[in-house]
């Protein structure tokens, strides 16, 4: 009778845990999916998404997620199908919200605007759906702007 109730009690200890692992693993790929989809959100503002573009937002996930390349490429699929299906950016900035350190959140407008400027030039709808997403992220306008005079002279735009 003991051990019918320790295996009862270890098994449901065990499922638990193992269906905690699996949310914490939803949550994550949530995350990663609504990350992504920032880059495409804005790498589509101008009209036109690059292979240049791709392939920066691959890798700045593989860097920021520390994932492999199959994985960054079926991220890139979720994530443009997810841009297909929503109706706005709240969506993904609210799961960064959740999610993010303020930190965390600087630098991933920071890597935004690398991406803006991958082809040297800044549109006027990147410009302002970079405002749009720094003010949903909770970024002061001083810091958006610090953060892309950062970058403008990283890459000798100024």
């Amino acid at each position: 009778m003991l051990s019918v109730l320790k295996k009862f009690l270890f098994e449901e200890e065990e499922q638990a845990n193992y269906s905690n692992q699996e949310t914490d693993k939803a949550d994550d790929k949530k995350l990663q999916v609504a990350a992504c989809a920032l880059f495409i959100e804005l790498a589509k503002a101008d009209g036109k998404f690059t292979d240049e573009e791709r392939s920066f937002i691959i890798q700045q996930m593989k860097q920021c997620f520390n994932i492999d390349d199959e994985y960054a490429k079926e991220l890139m699929e979720l994530a443009e199908q997810r841009v297909r299906n929503s109706v706005s950016i709240y969506e993904f900035t609210g799961e960064i919200n959740e999610h993010f350190t303020q930190e965390q959140k600087e630098k991933l407008i920071e890597n935004l605007w690398r991406l803006v400027f991958a082809d040297e030039k800044m549109h006027t709808y990147e410009d302002h759906l970079m405002k749009k997403v720094s003010l949903t992220l909770n970024i002061e306008h001083k810091k958006l702007i610090e953060k892309k005079l950062l970058v403008k002279s990283e890459l000798g735009l100024m």
